[in-house]
């Protein structure tokens, strides 16, 4: 199985010159040991605390588990022994060396707070998600999504083209490393072998008396709503629980990296916007196992093609963003007007609209109507986008640039 070069890797690398301690955090199998242990080398020792002898000893005595794993030290779940922390900002505050503690965790939230809690100021926290398209397909340096001509035109160098129907192979292919590697080529049986794991272990642990086949209809349930409005009613409705319980279930697959929400773009200047946020899920390979599209032909001409699109334009604009350590400022615009601006990127104190369509000939009239909702309310608009499936870069007007997906 050949390596693939993650784009986190100089971030990790650049951290790990001035923080004594690092974690990098993110759903299961999406290659963080893998990442970590291809860049520690033969100095580094590993450890992982899924094993239960390791895990006791650091649970009990994580002084004498420390002592006897010393630095350069790779610790695998550091989640199940939060007790290590203490005794590494103890480490820490008596000297230890830039990039000293490398530590992994699969509940980023929960992983978080318990680490800034004992190693505030001591450690950097780092976000992997499954790989991105440029991962996958790419070459050479990427940066950030940004509506900047020059970096948009260094993005179209560092992709690799492809049609509308390849796209949507991507799309349906996923992101997952385990399959896209090779290593496991059947995708039906890796992805029930994924949701039974990922189920069994993650929310295991994190909630007890889960009903494992009742969970997986709760995922497929959200999978079939991915890019749309969220509405915690009809998802509680299909699956036959109550509203809390979907509450709850959603926040566990937030918890554990599995999906995400844009929240809506609101401000003094504009009313009657909706207030729900969007859902989308990380890994657009997963939405299209537990929605039933069994080849991305027909995935392509389904009824999801338009908001399976927007859900992997929206992940892979994240991701481009934490493979950089960065926060990406992203919101989604609706109106009780009918208005909609599928995704507002905000930087550099300007408000980039971008609309998602599957098309390949883009049209002024996508746009006008709802970017000037912008405009009409005095906000400071950069130049906006269509991303869509078109095969190279174009411009519908002075203030709107075409994107191709296959950039991203």
């Amino acid at each position: 199985m050949t390596y693939i070069k993650r784009d986190i890797e100089a971030t990790i690398l650049e951290v790990s010159e001035s923080y004594a301690s690092m974690i990098l955090t993110g759903p299961r199998q999406v290659g963080k040991t893998t990442t970590l242990r291809h860049l520690a080398g033969e100095e580094r020792a590993h450890v992982t605390l899924d094993d239960l002898e390791a895990r006791r000893l650091a649970q009990n005595d994580p002084e004498l588990f420390l002592s006897l794993n010393p630095p350069p030290l790779l610790i695998d779940e550091v989640q199940y022994a939060p007790q290590l922390f203490s005794q590494i900002k103890i480490a820490i505050d008596r000297g230890a060396l830039p990039g000293s503690y490398w530590m992994t965790g699969s509940q980023a939230f929960h992983l978080t707070a318990l680490s800034q809690e004992s190693l505030a100021g001591r450690v950097a926290v780092l976000r992997m998600s499954s790989l991105s398209q440029h991962e996958i397909y790419g070459r050479g340096h990427h940066e950030p999504f940004s509506l900047v001509m020059e970096k948009l035109q260094r993005r179209g160098q560092s992709g690799t083209q492809t049609d509308t129907p390849g796209q949507y192979e991507r799309i349906w292919r996923g992101s997952l490393p385990g399959h896209v590697s090779g290593k496991y080529a059947n995708r039906e049986i890796f992805y029930s072998s994924y949701l039974q794991t990922y189920i069994q272990r993650d929310i295991g642990d994190m909630m007890d008396r889960v009903d494992a086949l009742q969970f997986v209809d709760f995922i497929r349930a959200a999978a079939c709503r991915a890019g749309l409005t969220l509405n915690v009613h009809n998802i509680a409705l299909d699956v036959g629980v109550t509203d809390d319980t979907a509450k709850r279930w959603l926040r566990l697959l937030e918890k554990s990296g599995i999906i995400f929400y844009l929240r809506p773009f609101s401000g003094n200047m504009i009313k009657r916007t909706i207030k729900m946020p969007k859902l989308y899920f990380f890994d657009t390979g997963l939405v299209a196992y537990l929605t039933k599209y069994s080849t991305a032909e027909i995935l392509h001409s389904g009824a999801i093609n338009g908001a399976i699109l927007e859900n992997y334009v929206v992940a892979e604009i994240i991701k481009s963003y934490a493979n950089r350590g960065l926060d990406c400022i992203i919101h989604y615009y609706r109106d009780r007007d009918g208005r909609e601006i599928d995704l507002i990127l905000e930087s550099d104190g300007e408000l980039h609209p971008i609309e998602v369509k599957k098309t390949a000939s883009p049209s002024g009239h996508l746009t006008g109507r709802p970017f000037r909702v912008l405009d009409e309310a005095g906000l400071p608009r950069g130049l906006g986008a269509v991303v869509c499936t078109k095969a190279a870069f174009a411009a519908v007007d002075r203030m709107t640039v075409v994107v191709p997906v296959w950039t991203l």
